[in-house]
C-alpha cells in the first residue's frame, strides 16, 4: 500500500536535482510523495527555491537565512528577506531554514542569535511557521522561542536531541522533525525520542540531499524516502500504520496550511 506523505525539508535547489526535477519529483510521487518543501538557506537560493516553486506544483517553499552560512548573511540580506516575504509569493509556506548551529569552529554564536531573532520577529509579522535548524544548540533555542512566542510556531528539524528537550519544544506548541537518522539502530535516543512522543508532535522529513538513509550512505539522499523513513517510524510506534500516516499529513496540512 502506498501511503500519503509531504517531505517537510528538502534542499531540492542543489544536486542531484539541478536540471533533473521532473524525474526527481516523480520519483518521489510514486513513492506517496505528494508535496515537498524546500527551505531557502541564503539569499542566492531565495531566488532558485522561488523559481522552483513557481515552476513546479508539488514544489512549496520557506525562506529565510541558515547558521551554518552565517559568515555570509549581510544586514542587507534580512531586508531582502523582509521584501521577499512581503511580496507573499503563493507558494511560501514557512521561514526557514533559520536557527542556531555551534558545530562549527568559529559560528559567530552572538550573530546567529541576532539573525534567529530578526527572523523569528518576521514570522510573527507575516504570520508565517518556522522551520529550524538546531545543532548543540536546542536549550538556547528553546529559549529564544519563548522570548519571541509566535502564533504559527514551526517544526525542529533533523532532532537528535533527549526526550527533554523535545518535549518543551513540543510543550511550546513545535513539531519535531523525522528523518533518517532514525533508520540508523546505533541512534537509540533519537529513536526512543520518536517512539514516545506524542504522534500530533511529528512531521516527516529527508533533509535530501544530506543526511542519506541507513544502507544509503554515500549516495545523495532523496525525498522518496520520506517512505522508507516513515516504515522505520511505523516499527517504533504502537499505532496502526494508518493512523501514523494520516497524523503525519495532517501535522504538516495544518502547521503549513498546505492545500494537499
Amino acid at each position: 500500500m502506498t501511503y500519503r506523505f509531504v517531505d517537510t525539508h528538502c534542499h531540492f535547489d542543489f544536486p542531484p536535482f539541478t536540471d533533473d526535477e521532473p524525474a526527481s519529483i516523480q520519483r518521489a510521487a510514486d513513492a506517496g510523495v505528494e508535496a515537498i518543501i524546500v527551505p531557502a538557506i541564503d539569499v542566492a537560493s531565495m531566488a532558485r527555491v522561488q523559481q522552483l516553486g513557481e515552476r513546479f506544483p508539488a514544489l512549496y517553499i520557506a525562506l529565510g537565512l541558515h547558521p551554518i552560512v552565517i559568515e555570509s548573511h549581510r544586514d542587507a540580506h534580512l531586508e531582502q528577506l523582509e521584501a521577499a516575504i512581503a511580496a507573499r509569493p503563493h507558494k511560501l509556506v514557512a521561514i526557514g531554514e533559520i536557527g542556531l548551529d555551534l558545530y562549527r569552529q568559529d559560528p559567530q554564536f552572538d550573530r546567529q542569535e541576532t539573525i534567529l531573532d530578526v527572523q523569528l520577529k518576521l514570522a510573527k509579522r507575516y504570520d508565517l511557521p518556522v522551520i529550524l535548524h538546531s545543532r548543540r544548540t536546542h536549550d538556547k533555542l528553546a529559549m529564544h522561542l519563548k522570548r519571541q512566542d509566535l502564533p504559527r510556531t514551526g517544526v525542529v528539524h533533523g532532532f537528535a536531541g533527549s526526550l527533554q528537550q523535545a518535549q518543551r519544544f513540543v510543550e511550546m506548541g513545535y513539531k519535531i522533525g523525522v528523518g533518517g537518522t532514525i533508520t540508523y539502530s546505533r541512534a537509540s535516543k533519537t529513536r526512543d525520542v520518536m517512539a514516545q512522543l506524542p504522534l500530533s508532535a511529528l512531521l516527516l522529513e529527508t533533509d535530501a540531499p544530506d543526511m542519506p538513509l541507513n544502507g544509503f550512505q554515500g549516495q545523495p539522499n532523496r525525498p522518496e524516502q520520506v517512505a522508507r523513513v516513515f516504515a522505520t517510524l511505523c516499527e517504533l510506534r504502537r499505532e496502526p500504520a494508518d493512523e501514523i500516516a494520516d497524523a503525519l499529513l495532517h501535522n504538516t496540512r495544518t502547521l503549513f496550511d498546505l492545500p494537499l
